[in-house]
């Protein structure tokens, strides 16, 4: 149910984003989903990879500042509505949302990556709702 994100800092200059990128493809990790802010100076990069130990260990050796944070994943309708009504369960139990990102596949749903201040507590409510989550498997290489 949890699932494994580096977050990554990067300086806002100019083929940065290419060496990450190029670093994580030579050694085979894919990227799942991911997610930019920026200011004037830097970025943070969250993203969810297919081998994220290694990939820390790749992107820090190459000089980057990285963490591993756990998120959580589920899945929801790819409608209209979709968003809200996963939304309202959370809201409704009390769940802060830290930051989320999410992404579609296909026509039939999509991918929440959700940071709470209390993953336990919202995979209990989501659970409790029969909302899917995904699994490590779903995510991670082999």
């Amino acid at each position: 149910m949890i699932i494994k994100q580096l977050s990554v800092f990067l300086e806002n200059r100019t083929g940065r984003l290419t060496e990450l990128t190029g670093a994580l493809a030579e050694h085979d990790i894919n990227i799942s989903a991911f997610s930019i802010a920026d200011t004037t100076d830097y970025g943070i990069l969250r993203m969810i990879v297919g081998r994220p130990e290694l990939a820390e260990t790749i992107l820090r050796e190459k000089g980057f500042a990285v963490k591993i944070t756990e998120v959580v994943c589920m899945i929801i309708p790819h409608r209209p509505g979709g968003l809200h009504k996963a939304l309202q369960i959370i809201s409704d139990n009390n769940v802060a949302i830290d930051y989320m990102y999410a992404f579609a596949s296909g026509e039939c749903q999509a991918t929440v990556v959700i940071r709470a201040d209390s993953l336990q507590k919202i995979i209990a409510v989501l659970q409790e709702h029969k909302m899917e989550l995904l699994q490590e498997g779903d995510v991670y290489q082999v």
